[in-house]
């Protein structure tokens, strides 16, 4: 935006110094632009207004239209809450404020007509509406708009006369400065606006502030949004471009060991969807620059195989490869499960961990730095300084988000020459919208595809009424020979809250089947008890394993057929997803046992419903990122890119993909944006930069 948007909110009239400072420090609004751009959270439709008489139970927010005939202040000074009685032609309600009484108290007026927004509720069988919003009533006049703008304010704010009403007055005489100043320059390119059929910049920030009506609401939100994503996708194509630019990778191009594991030792075919990926990283490895990509796959979609021909690739062209992993118990899998396909191709592999002794380490080092050790599976050790490598060419990250920005980047800078390839896996299945976000500098690809033999796991949900049928369902299984998880939520008891814990349970299992052996794990154990549980659980000495969520990743036990989750409530979908991809590895039918109180909140109530009916990893996050939002999802240190001021990643996706094409095709045609239509897009990116961050640079 031009100079005139960076003028001080301080200049605006109706502001000054002293409410200035509070917008800074309440609303991070240091500015015009910064005003301009805090919108309307939600709007009034002054049109509809709903007698006292018609308010039923679970009503969403209303109007009511009345007078309020009684005020008092209840309870002692320090809890203190304010009470008054609102009524209308047809009935009274009672309005309660629980903050700021003796304020609000000093606000109302008895005998004036107000508009009341708010929810209604029924406590002590009175109906009641808890902290409404009140404004003097006055009739709509002809021409004027029957949506009314709610901006976000706070306590604060309210008590200095910048309340939501007041903060629409100062945005009416911002935006009628704006206009007389012609302040307002479009910011995206003709060809696009006229290919969506776009409001121009100004008329859409007209309408999101003061909508003549719904269709022009509709229209603004939909320019702004597009808009917001359409830089956001724009920024991350630039970045990815200047990365592959600046950043050359070693070019794999000789397959020998790769072949031969092919036609003689790779027990299985592999999906369609496996050969795609493999055939989308050999390209990159061809290309002379580094890759960054990211590979998805869900629980049991074959991602290690896929990264072991990956690795073959690297070792075919005198380069090494690593495979850091969160966990010791993931990397020790990792490393059993690949070494006799190492040891059949005459490849050296070695294990890296804490847990592995100075005498082992200096000989390991040696040959890592020589050459001579081609292959090492690892956890945080890998990015030890006394690690070095001759010459590493590729780097595979498996479950990525449980390592930081730092460690990650550690890992990354271990050749002194060319930038080793990075391959960064998950199993936690990413949404479309936030894979096109977070994750957008990234070439991404896909294993969409269970291999052959697999059975869909069927999930159930049962009471804990239920127990008893369940542990006769689980005695079934283990007489067939199979093996149990049971998985608890706490370690210890928690006073704050009625759930069974992990002690308690283990307890009640063992005298449930006292003729079974049981293994316990939890996080509070010594590295050393957890690998013993956990080996004796792989080998089939004991029967079932009590265990916390520290089994949730990369534990493989193909004899295992059940998942039993205690108190399913309290778990995320991420979680619970990741913890029924602990069974189904073999080929007998699966099952996972969601066990959970009768009384649970609609939210948990939805997260069951969506295991119960979907296997797909994909789906499920999609309903995860619209029950947590995309903040919770990919953590704080990657918000930034997420700070949006308008859009929605959980409902916007199509406005993404939209936006994401648009400046893809830009890129395509003018990489550099040098060409004349494309310079106010390269000046607003230099501008934008001050904010941005590559996580995608440090995958």
């Amino acid at each position: 935006m031009s100079s005139f948007f960076e003028t001080k909110i301080e200049y605006l009239k109706g502001v000054g110094p002293q409410k200035a400072t509070l917008l800074n420090k309440e609303l991070g609004i240091f500015n015009y632009g910064q005003l301009l751009q805090h919108y309307p959270f939600r709007y009034e439709d002054k049109t509809k207004i709903y007698s006292i008489q018609e308010i039923k139970k679970d009503m969403p927010f209303i109007q009511l239209k009345g007078f309020i005939t009684s005020i008092k202040l209840d309870g002692p000074p320090r809890r203190q809450r304010l009470i008054a009685k609102f009524q209308d032609d047809t009935g009274s309600v009672e309005l309660i404020w629980f903050q700021g009484a003796s304020w609000i108290q000093k606000q109302l007026q008895p005998g004036v007509e107000y508009l009341l927004f708010g929810k209604p509720s029924i406590f002590n069988n009175r109906l009641s509406f808890s902290h409404p919003e009140l404004e003097v009533y006055t009739a709509l006049k002809e021409g004027e708009s029957s949506l009314y703008p709610i901006y976000p304010s706070t306590e604060l704010l309210r008590k200095k006369y910048l309340d939501s009403k007041n903060i629409a007055k100062l945005q009416k005489h911002l935006i009628a400065l704006a206009f007389q100043n012609n302040a307002i320059s479009e910011t995206l390119p003709q060809d696009i606006i006229d290919n969506y059929g776009f409001y121009s910049k100004a008329i859409a920030l007209l309408h999101i502030h003061f909508p003549a009506d719904h269709k022009h609401l509709e229209k603004a939100r939909a320019r702004l949004k597009f808009e917001e994503l359409f830089w956001i996708q724009l920024q991350l194509f630039v970045e990815k471009g200047k990365r592959k630019a600046a950043l050359p990778g070693m070019i794999f191009k000789e397959i020998p060991l790769v072949t031969a594991f092919y036609k003689n030792h790779l027990p299985f075919d592999l999906t369609e969807a496996q050969k795609r990926v493999v055939k989308e990283i050999r390209k990159d490895f061809l290309e002379g620059k580094q890759m960054n990509r990211l590979l998805q796959g869900d629980v049991g979609s074959g991602k290690t195989i896929v990264a072991f021909i990956c690795m073959l690739m690297a070792i075919d062209n005198h380069a090494q490869a690593c495979l850091m992993a969160p966990t010791e118990i993931l990397a020790e899998q990792h490393y059993k499960g690949l070494k006799p396909y190492a040891d059949a191709l005459g490849i050296t592999i070695s294990l890296l961990t804490g847990s592995v002794k100075k005498s082992a380490r200096k000989p390991m080092f040696e040959q890592l730095a020589s050459g001579e050790l081609k292959l090492i599976i690892g956890t945080h050790a890998l990015i030890e300084d006394k690690v070095i490598f001759q010459n590493l060419g590729l780097c595979i990250i498996d479950e990525q988000h449980r390592f930081g920005v730092a460690q990650r980047a550690k890992l990354w800078k271990k050749n002194d020459g060319v930038y080793p390839h990075i391959l960064v896996m998950t199993a936690t299945p990413i949404p479309r919208t936030l894979a096109m976000t977070v994750y957008g500098d990234l070439d991404v690809s896909v294993i969409d595809e269970l291999p052959s033999g697999r059975k869909p796991i069927q999930t159930i949900h049962k009471f804990d009424s239920n127990r008893l049928a369940v542990f006769g369902f689980l005695k079934k299984e283990i007489e067939k020979g199979r093996q149990i998880y049971i998985v608890y939520p706490l370690i210890e008891e928690s006073e704050a809250m009625d759930y069974k814990d992990l002690m308690d349970g283990y307890e009640s299992i063992s005298r449930a089947f006292p003729n079974q052996h049981i293994s316990i794990l939890h996080g509070k154990m010594k590295p050393t008890d957890k690998e013993f549980e956990m080996a004796r659980f792989v080998k089939g000495e004991t029967q079932i394993m009590v265990a916390t969520t520290v089994i949730e990743v990369g534990v493989n036990v193909p004899n295992a057929s059940v998942m039993v989750i205690e108190n399913a409530e309290r778990f995320g979908l991420a979680q619970l997803h990741q913890l029924r991809g602990r069974v189904g590895r073999g080929a007998e039918q699966s099952y996972c046992i969601l066990m959970s109180d009768y009384k649970i909140s609609k939210e948990a109530k939805l997260r069951i419903d969506t295991m119960v009916r979907t296997n797909n990893g994909f789906e499920i996050a999609d309903v995860d990122l619209k029950i947590r939002g995309p903040g919770d999802l990919t953590g704080t240190q990657q918000s930034g890119v997420l700070d949006l001021l308008i859009a929605d990643l959980a409902t916007d996706g199509k406005i993404l993909q939209e936006a994401r094409y648009s400046a893809e095709k830009i890129i395509d045609s003018d990489p550099k944006l040098n060409a004349p239509q494309h310079q106010n897009l390269k000046k607003h990116i230099i501008s934008l930069k001050k904010s941005y961050v590559n996580w995608g640079r440090i995958s």
